[in-house]
């Protein structure tokens, strides 16, 4: 939660904290997830993620710091001492979130390398959105501590005994989780082959706002369509391309499973 679908970045400190407790009263199992909690600022990232600590989630995400250009490694070094330093009484797993494309700060492995050194048992892993599998195999391969989460399902069954990778986290499995599900726990082709046809009917549109307009869909309740600046909401025919893509996947599942049986 917290992630880049979830609008981290445009929410204040005390969104985010009020997101957070409210998940953590609401009776869901916080030891299944994982919070973001990174920002442009050490202080935030810092307070943030005690918080997330402190209310009992599993594990928290952290952009690098994304703003000042160049990033030395350095610099990351002391943004995550301060990190590390605030939760030390609550040592809170720490992932990192590389997503070059949108932070323009890469985690290279030569930086995770330093900082699983440097922090030991601290760094779980990292979620990788740059789309670039071989930077997620490098990066699994540095530890087998290391729980690397590529931001694509269709390498979901790469994840499954002894693959390379934890899992996948990706804003399109809001979407296609069922199927995910049924790919990783049963290796079941049919379901990743819809759960990679789901995620293509967002070809070419704003994956943010477009996400939360299927929800809203699916859901009944336009609530979730909303979305914060910079962000606009999917425009109406935009979000008929969508729905029109959507049941046209549904449509074929439905006509191969009638072959099928």
């Amino acid at each position: 939660m917290l992630g880049t679908t979830g609008e981290a970045t445009s929410f204040s400190v005390a969104q985010r904290r009020a997101v957070m407790t409210a998940v953590a009263g609401s009776g869901l199992s916080l030891s299944r997830m994982m919070v973001g909690t990174g920002a442009a600022a050490a202080e935030d990232a810092a307070e943030l993620t005690l918080e997330a600590a402190s209310l009992g989630f599993a594990g928290a995400l952290v952009l690098p710091p994304f703003y000042y250009k160049p990033v030395f490694e350095a610099g990351i070094l002391r943004y995550f001492e301060r990190i590390v330093e605030a939760t030390a009484r609550q040592p809170i797993g720490l992932y990192l979130y590389n997503f070059p494309a949108l932070a323009g700060v890469a985690y290279t492995p030569s930086l995770v390398a330093l900082l699983h050194e440097r922090f030991g048992g601290r760094i779980f892993g990292l979620k990788d959105s740059s789309g670039d599998m071989a930077y997620a195999r490098q990066i699994a391969a540095l530890s087998p501590t290391l729980d690397v989460f590529p931001s694509n399902e269709a390498n979901l069954l790469l994840a499954r005994g002894d693959g390379p990778f934890a899992g996948c986290i990706s804003a399109t499995a809001n979407i296609n989780s069922a199927d995910c599900a049924r790919a990783y726990r049963d290796g079941d082709a049919a379901a990743l082959a819809r759960a990679v046809a789901i995620r293509s009917i967002f070809d070419g549109l704003p994956l943010v706002p477009a996400v939360k307009s299927m929800v809203a869909y699916l859901e009944d309740n336009e609530a979730y369509a909303r979305v914060m600046p910079p962000f606009l909401p999917l425009a109406e025919t935009e979000r008929s391309l969508l729905i029109q893509r959507y049941h046209a996947v549904e449509d074929a599942a439905s006509g191969a499973t009638n072959r099928v049986h």
